[in-house]
């Protein structure tokens, strides 16, 4: 039997708002990334995963779902999906949907018909409605945080006109959380799945995997904001949900080979590990690593606990370093004086969204030395969009432009995750960069730098040494040197330079990394350079650069 695709699968992940716009409008839509499928192909991806493109008020662009067996009209319909769909078969690339269970819009048929119907109804019992505390109801159930800052409660004014209940809201208060133990809460959902299988989308990744059931007394949180609230978080009850969702995918038959991703913030890789068993997800991103800053001592750690504790169990890794809610790689890698976000900013924003001083130069050349280590690893990868292009994040955007609701709930504490979201430069052409069909009858939905120009996929097309020449490179060579199958890699001591060289062999090939600024010696045994993230230069590896060899022994 044939391994599974998804195991050793290459992901792009689309950020449709910001990809491409066919209809000028400023903001990217379904029939634009129709079109540069070719440009995807080209790249070398095996499929695509499309941030939710369902009907939403957008509040929090797309992850407030108004209706889940739908799209959004800024970006299609359901036509202009399946067309989507249809061409990127043909080219044999596989589609991805975004799924989002642990909430939905304020919009949605059952929120409004809970507000409609009022406390102790069916509507309201889908939702997790509580009475305030204090003597007239006027403080919150609980003491928890939402993940975007501010408290996780809100509430409502009921029919007669009096202040009510609080809902539940992990993260917007556009965003009520569902009750997942109200059994037409997974009844829904199975429709949900069902509609888009049928529509021959190959999988899901799942938005907030870890979240879905809370702690069934809704407890205070007794630690600290910057702490991850155990109530709210991580409950074993949903482990049941995605043996469910398994068994709907195997409806499906082997021949479809349906895949699940979970997002997962998972305290610790064995805590993951408990989400990839045999009958559940078959895939979870594994976030540790894109957590680490530039160290070549924390991220051969962060490799080894995840072949110890996801790969040791026969589940397929499934590695990034960048996407929609984090900074992008080129920043993060390129801090060279960090500075800490106020104390009030909890979670892991300092490690996922560090600020200080950039040196965008040596961010854009370690991101490359990482992108060819993510690739000579065993499992499946999944590339953001514009990563390709050694796009920096956008860090100056203007107050008022800004729309991640982190902004404003965090009291503009947290800039949010807009400027990994600015809409791609496909030319130097200003303004709009082509990203916008012509004639464009309004500006990209996020205005995009004067400095976007020098990143433009025009730019960079027919230019060996570019960042998107290496990632095209780099995707055709995995091809051709690595056996998929070939699931282990054999560390390398590199004597006395283990403290900023990594190096490791998968086959016959070698992986090295060079953390540190010194050039590292290409020892003789290790054979030819067939790929450098820099080129090499007098028989030296660059600092902060890759290459792959293939070994002579």
């Amino acid at each position: 039997m044939s391994q599974s695709w998804w195991r050793s699968a290459v992901i792009y992940q689309v950020y449709v708002r910001s990809f491409a716009d066919a209809n000028g409008d400023g903001i990217g839509d379904l029939a634009g990334l129709r079109s540069r499928l070719g440009y995807l192909a080209d790249l070398g991806v095996d499929g695509v995963w499309l941030n939710p493109c369902y009907p939403s008020p957008q509040k929090d662009h797309g992850y407030d779902v108004a209706d889940y067996t739908g799209i959004e009209p800024d970006y299609g319909d359901l036509a202009a999906f399946d067309a989507l769909a249809a061409d990127a078969h043909e080219r044999g690339m596989k589609v991805l949907m975004d799924l989002v269970p642990n909430h939905c819009s304020s919009d949605h048929a059952w929120f409004r018909a809970a507000l409609a119907a009022g406390p102790g109804s069916a509507e309201r019992a889908r939702f997790l409605f509580r009475e305030g505390r204090g003597a007239d109801g006027e403080l919150p159930p609980n003491n928890w945080q939402s993940a975007f800052g501010g408290p996780a409660w809100s509430r409502v004014t009921e029919p007669d006109g009096t202040p009510g209940q609080w809902y539940l809201h992990l993260f917007d208060g556009g965003q009520p959380d569902f009750d997942w133990r109200n059994p037409e809460v997974a009844e829904m959902f199975d429709g949900v799945l069902r509609f888009w299988f049928d529509r021959g989308v190959d999988g899901f990744r799942i938005d907030v995997a870890h979240g879905l059931y809370k702690h069934a007394d809704l407890l205070d949180w007794p630690g600290s904001a910057d702490q991850r609230n155990l109530h709210a978080w991580n409950q074993p009850e949903v482990h049941e949900v995605y043996r469910r969702w398994r068994r709907i995918a195997a409806e499906y038959g082997p021949e479809r080979d349906l895949t699940f991703v979970g997002e997962v913030w998972a305290p610790t890789p064995a805590d993951l590990a408990l989400y990839l068993r045999p009958d559940e997800l078959p895939q979870a991103f594994y976030f540790d690593l894109l957590e680490k800053p530039w160290d070549a001592d924390l991220f051969r750690t962060s490799i080894s606990q995840a072949f110890a504790e996801i790969g040791s169990s026969g589940a397929a890794i499934t590695w990034t370093l960048a996407n929609h809610d984090v900074h992008r790689a080129v920043t993060r890698y390129g801090i060279v004086r960090p500075e800490l976000y106020h104390e009030s900013v909890g979670g892991n924003v300092n490690l996922v969204r560090p600020r200080g001083e950039v040196d965008t130069a040596l961010g854009e050349s370690r991101a490359r030395a990482a992108l060819m280590l993510l690739l000579a690893l065993p499992g499946s990868t999944y590339l953001y969009q514009g990563e390709e292009l050694g796009l920096p994040e956008v860090l100056d955007l203007p107050d008022d432009v800004r729309q991640d609701p982190t902004w404003n709930r965090s009291d503009r504490l947290d800039p949010g995750r807009d400027g990994c979201r600015v809409p791609l430069p496909w030319t130097t052409q200003a303004p709009g960069y082509g990203f916008s069909a012509e004639p464009a009858t309004a500006a990209p939905w996020l205005p995009q730098p004067d400095w976007f120009a020098k990143y433009a996929v025009s730019e960079q097309i027919e230019n060996a040494t570019s960042t998107l020449a290496l990632h095209r490179e780099a995707l055709r060579r995995r091809r051709e040197l690595f056996d998929a199958a070939d699931e282990t890699i054999s560390w390398i001591e590199v004597p006395g330079r283990g403290d900023d060289v990594v190096a490791f062999q998968r086959g016959d090939v070698i992986c090295v990394v060079v953390f540190g600024d010194e050039p590292l010696t290409v020892p003789g045994e290790w054979g030819e350079v067939l790929l450098a993230s820099l080129p090499p230069q007098d028989g030296k590896l660059q600092g902060n650069s890759a290459a792959w060899l293939r070994s002579s022994s």
